[in-house]
């Protein structure tokens, strides 16, 4: 199971934001492979991206003036069918590791990918191997 990193942004909801960070990461050639940007109203709120170089985008978005961090999660490749997630859940629940954030994506019959930051990640990597 993949650990990533995670870059997490503070971002105030408002037109063209996201845009100021797309246009950023583009322009330095680095490709979003995941995003997680859950409305906020008129709050500043977290926008969680994956991306394919996350040096090199942690550098692109300082220079565009965003706030950005790091953190680790765990990227999952899960069979896309019901009940795939529950399961997942359900043995970091039994570890007593929290799920602070979840999103995911499929594309037709292929598999899905799932992408979570926890509160302990070697709690959660030793608890989904077993």
């Amino acid at each position: 199971m993949p650990k990533t990193t995670q870059l997490t942004l503070t971002l105030t909801s408002k037109p063209g934001v996201l845009a100021q960070v797309a246009k950023a990461l583009a322009g330095s050639e680095v490709n979003i492979q995941a995003i997680c940007a859950p409305e906020t109203g008129t709050a500043p709120g977290k926008v969680r991206l994956l991306v394919d170089d996350p040096a090199r985008a942690v550098a692109a978005l300082k220079a565009a003036k965003c706030r950005v961090g790091q953190e680790e999660a765990l990227a999952l490749t899960l069979e896309n069918r019901p009940g795939a997630l529950a399961e997942v859940a359900e043995k970091l629940a039994r570890a007593r590791v929290n799920i602070k954030c979840a999103y995911a994506t499929t594309h037709g019959p292929g598999p899905a990918l799932v992408v979570l930051t926890v509160s302990n990640v070697a709690k959660a990597e030793t608890a989904l191997a077993g």
